[in-house]
């Protein structure tokens, strides 16, 4: 919604004001027929205090207060909510066209990071992935991006220090919507850039149009292959994509941004978790300002691929180090049933 106008047009065609920055709700409010101060009042009412309707705001005249009461903040209604034993929490939310989508909240002593997704769905169709068995509807606007965060927020009573968008769909085919959410998430609702990660699979052209827009998030490329047929057996847009073009498209977004990549790479045993493997990755990512994040797998049932043994998730790990690559392991917090992304949306709309 950076570009966005708002405008007194009639509420069944208005753009939800969450996402609009101060400026912009401050020009909103003075179209309306209110002074400027009203702006920073609505800003700060919206972002911080987490209205859902303005008839909530009780600082403004209760006169027009009726009178904008059916204007949309873009607010999501809690559809499906559930506790992992870490306490890690999983909603559904129900978006104003009826849609679910599934977003993460993770706490940990230091923080709480929030996934978010960025589609309905996903075109991607990985082979693994939960998400991708199950279609692709939409992207989701930036109001809908920025209000999982929220919602995560007022739930835990916690400020979100951190986000990852690894959620539901890919980002870079979203990338406008994208943008304009880490702008507000960072400016409007006071989130460091620095503590925010995009993960992509990489597409053509995508990487570079990010790098544009001269962020200070982390890059992740989800790589879960460390040759190009392995990458395409598990990744079908991979075929598009020569895996040598990506990393070269990787190494020159390190250039302009001065940010390193990290690398995700799902384990999947007897596919991707040999020794053999983890000697071709390192070979790639030789003399790259980069980061390696394993992920042992979680099994789904729309996928016959299993989680690898800690054993040898050991020896990638051990053999990506003897090679001077920078490694950690990240296991899935959260839950032990419908853990994987899409998974506990997919079991829901089945009821």
């Amino acid at each position: 919604m950076a570009d966005a106008t708002l405008t007194s047009a009639p509420t069944t065609s208005l753009t939800p004001l969450l996402g609009a920055s101060q400026r912009q709700l401050t020009d909103w409010v003075i179209a309306q027929g209110q002074p400027a101060y009203r702006g920073g009042q609505l800003h700060r009412w919206i972002y911080h205090q987490g209205i859902r309707s303005l008839a909530d705001i009780s600082v403004f005249p209760k006169a027009w207060r009726q009178q904008v009461a059916d204007i949309p903040i873009g607010r999501s209604q809690l559809h499906h909510r559930v506790t992992a034993p870490d306490d890690t929490v999983k909603y559904l939310l129900r978006l104003a066209d009826g849609h679910i989508i599934e977003t993460v909240g993770i706490p940990s002593a230091q923080r709480l990071t929030v996934c978010v997704s960025s589609q309905i769905g996903c075109p991607m169709a990985c082979d693994f992935c939960a998400t991708g068995k199950g279609g692709f509807l939409r992207n989701l606007a930036t109001h809908e991006i920025v209000d999982q965060v929220l919602t995560v927020q007022e739930d835990f009573q916690q400020r979100v220090s951190h986000i990852v968008f690894m959620g539901m769909g890919e980002p870079l085919l979203n990338v406008d919507a994208v943008v304009a959410a880490i702008r507000c998430l960072n400016q409007d609702v006071g989130i460091s850039q620095r503590a925010m990660t995009l993960s992509t699979v990489g597409l053509p052209g995508r990487i570079q149009q990010l790098a544009q827009h001269q962020l200070q998030i982390t890059l992740a490329v989800s790589l879960h292959g460390s040759n190009q047929s392995l990458r395409e057996r598990l990744i079908p847009s991979a075929r598009h994509y020569p895996f040598q073009a990506l990393l070269d498209d990787c190494r020159e977004y390190v250039n302009q941004t001065g940010r390193r990549v990290s690398f995700e790479y799902i384990l999947l045993a007897g596919v991707n978790d040999r020794v053999n493997h983890a000697i071709e990755l390192a070979e790639h990512l030789r003399g790259f300002q980069s980061h390696v994040n394993l992920i042992p797998y979680n099994p789904i049932d729309e996928a016959d691929y299993q989680r690898p043994s800690h054993r040898h998730i050991r020896r990638f790990v051990q053999t990506l180090a003897e090679h001077h690559i920078a490694v950690s392991v990240r296991y899935s917090r959260g839950l032990e049933k419908s853990a994987a992304c899409g998974q506990l949306r997919a079991s829901q709309s089945a009821k």
